[in-house]
């Protein structure tokens, strides 16, 4: 692969990964300013915001989805590496790209069950009978989840051929030097 590919490819995804940490940041200030006005609402005024609850409820999906998307993307997610500890470095990466391999089907795996989701709430906003979260048909919505979990497949399948961002200390041989 020539570099101009490359690049181009590096700097879109350096671009989205910009636009996912706005979106991410935004999301978090939306969520924390719209509980705050619903907590005071509710004890200074006894009175809320009718659609501040549904509304919080997406935030906290699309919240969760784009902060797991961030932990992928900088190999900070929820990992266990005791075997890891206890392996040469040869076999490390091995199981590493076993482990990610195996997150990229899962992932992968929950991002067709959770378009079928998408589609069923789709389905029913042409049959007439759609549910609405404040004013939004439910199924754009609920898409972070299918577009969240195929982009960490994605991440996750590249992750096997990138190298890690931290190597876990090797316990077999002290005097042994990561790879």
């Amino acid at each position: 692969m020539n570099d101009a590919p490359r690049g181009a490819l590096q700097r879109a995804a350096q671009s989205l990964q910009r636009i996912e940490e706005w979106l991410l940041a935004i999301l978090v200030l939306v969520l924390v300013a719209l509980a705050g006005a619903q907590i005071v609402l509710r004890n200074f005024f006894d009175t809320g915001l009718a659609w501040a609850d549904p509304a919080l409820r997406v935030l906290v999906v699309w919240t969760a989805m784009l902060g797991a998307l961030a932990a992928v993307h900088d190999d900070k997610h929820i990992a266990i590496d005791v075997l890891q500890r206890f392996l040469a470095p040869s076999a490390q990466r091995v199981a590493r790209a076993v482990a990610f391999g195996f997150a990229a089907l899962i992932c992968a795996a929950m991002a067709w069950f959770t378009l079928g989701l998408v589609g069923i709430d789709y389905g029913d906003a042409t049959s007439g009978a759609a549910k609405t979260i404040a004013g939004m048909p439910a199924w754009l919505l609920e898409s972070i989840l299918p577009l969240g979990f195929a982009l960490m497949a994605l991440r996750f399948a590249l992750r096997i051929f990138a190298p890690p961002a931290h190597v876990p200390e090797l316990l077999h041989d002290p005097g042994a030097t990561p790879p």
